[in-house]
């Protein structure tokens, strides 16, 4: 049996909670911090953290008093990512608790929490995980002893781009609920839809949203629409993460998860792909101590506390720095070669030829999937024809149907990359990357799944996502998305990693790769 005090204050919500192991019971005490207008700020933040801690403190301990003696084994709390200011104030009230306890203290990842309670409360064994919430927008997977970053935002978290809209109109902060229930009497209008890879961006959505209201569209429209394609962009990485790891089970963390849109579009995503969802409920989706505390115990039994001298936080705490002692380093399963694939998007069927098909997606307003299909089909006929001419190898285009977002496609290799991740392999990739940017074209989707071996060559498939380009942050995004497709699927991430890069800059730009290190280097991928 295991007591722990969980403390949360990453940005705007005071909490503390108690979890036993025996009773599986969570205690959650919460001061939710509510600006006057506008968004969060930092300061004022910090502030009602200093004030409200201790105040959900004293409840937990009188709880703990009450149920448990006073008895606790440890004391867990968020280390970040989060506000410095706020995780401090935590921080310090952790560790004086600690101290007075002669208990260890356990230093918690938020994001990692917001996965963990969502595997806790569903018993799934290895799924992936969406985490939407105000900061962060990213899709996790475990390998190799760490939740590995799949997919995340190119900018800014979901709930911030959100907060950034209803701000523009004065609506006071949360305004993700605010949105919600405008878009309940909204119909669609035409807005950006961005995703790249693994990856989705959301400041182009929100700059256009802007826009609509000021040129007079209807603000119930705009928020309809908002969800619609937001929501779709989130789902459609999640689609893709779960087929490049095979898994089969998919949790949703984050308070941007509140939202039943979201998990309305999640579930029917999972249902038409046979997968598990899971939405943990309200309390365990929102920032709460309750998930810290539930993480907490299971570092502890673990025996990963941390001394107090070693406590410092981190704002920039990524979740793929943690490394995840208290779980087995299990693999995703991976399936063989088929008759018939079901990809993220679409439906392949083998045989002396290839046939894929855009299937519909239940989960996507009709009007925009029907667009992205055609435009999607459209773009991979063109852009595979014209990589092939410009000396990639690439299946021959056999037939397209636009009408029915179908093509036909020359049966090339014997299994996907993935399948033969090795050093030969990864370089045949880069090189072919690079032949690809010096002729202007982009991939935008260049994952193991999307390309395909034969003994003696290497072929990329499936330009859905593609485009042309001159820019070089795009050529370094292809470059980032298949990084981050490694991390997600080999086992020697690091080392292919090098050997793509170095065939990159053999072949490519060599500005590319200086542009990919400065991407690497932004706050998003820290």
């Amino acid at each position: 049996m295991t007591r722990v005090l969980g403390i949360e204050g990453t940005a705007w919500c005071a909490s503390a909670a108690v979890y036993d192991t025996e009773r599986e019971d969570v205690f959650i005490a919460s001061d939710a911090y509510q600006p006057e207008s506008g968004g969060i700020h930092p300061r004022e933040a910090a502030e009602h953290m200093r004030e409200a801690i201790p105040e959900v403190i004293a409840e937990a301990m009188a709880y703990i008093r009450k149920e448990y003696d006073g008895q606790i084994d440890a004391v867990a709390f968020s280390r970040g990512p989060g506000l410095g200011p706020c995780l401090r104030i935590v921080a310090t009230a952790a560790r004086a608790l600690a101290g007075a306890r002669d208990v260890p203290l356990v230093g918690v990842n938020h994001m990692v929490a917001h996965l963990e309670i969502g595997r806790h409360l569903s018993g799934f064994d290895s799924p992936v995980c969406l985490n939407a919430s105000g900061a962060n927008a990213h899709l996790l997977g475990f390998r190799n002893g760490r939740y590995r970053v799949i997919g995340e935002t190119m900018d800014t978290g979901v709930g911030n781009a959100i907060d950034k809209f209803t701000r523009h109109l004065d609506w006071a902060h949360p305004g993700g609920p605010k949105v919600e229930a405008a878009a309940e009497d909204g119909e669609y209008i035409d807005l950006p839809y961005v995703v790249k890879g693994m990856d989705f961006s959301f400041s182009g959505i929100m700059s256009a949203a802007k826009q609509a209201v000021d040129e007079g569209e209807r603000v119930e429209d705009v928020c309809f629409s908002l969800q619609e394609n937001i929501f779709g962009m989130l789902t459609e990485v999640s689609e893709r993460a779960l087929s490049l790891t095979d898994a089969d089970e998919l949790v949703l963390g984050g308070g941007v998860g509140q939202n039943a849109r979201l998990r309305e579009m999640l579930e029917t995503m999972c249902a038409e792909r046979g997968a598990d969802f899971f939405a943990p409920p309200g309390r365990f989706l929102r920032d709460n101590a309750g998930m810290i505390a539930v993480l907490g115990a299971r570092m502890y039994e673990a025996g990963d506390t941390i001394a107090i001298e070693e406590s410092q936080v981190d704002p920039d705490f990524r979740p793929d720095q943690v490394p995840v002692t208290w779980r087995a380093n299990e693999a995703v399963g991976r399936t063989g070669e088929t008759t018939e694939i079901r990809g993220a998007e679409a439906l392949v069927q083998l045989g002396d030829d290839v046939e894929k098909e855009r299937l519909p997606k239940a989960y996507r307003h009709p009007e925009l999937d029907a667009r992205l299909r055609k435009e999607r089909t459209a773009s991979e006929a063109r852009l595979t024809s014209e990589a092939r001419h410009h000396g990639v190898p690439t299946p021959t285009i056999r037939d397209v149907d636009l009408d029915e977002s179908v093509l036909g496609f020359e049966y090339v290799g014997t299994a996907d990359l993935r399948e033969e991740l090795t050093e030969a392999r990864v370089r045949d990739v880069g090189r072919h990357l690079a032949r690809l940017h010096e002729a202007g074209l982009v991939h935008g989707d260049p994952t193991p799944r999307n390309a395909r071996v034969a003994p003696e060559r290497t072929y990329l498939i499936d330009f859905g996502l593609g485009y042309f380009s001159k820019d070089v942050e795009d050529y370094a995004m292809d470059l980032h998305v298949f990084g981050e497709a490694l991390a997600g699927t080999a086992d020697d991430a690091d080392s292919l990693q090098k050997a793509f890069e170095a065939a990159y800059a053999e072949e490519g730009d060599e500005r590319v790769v200086a542009q990919l290190r400065e991407v690497e280097g932004r706050g998003r991928y820290q």
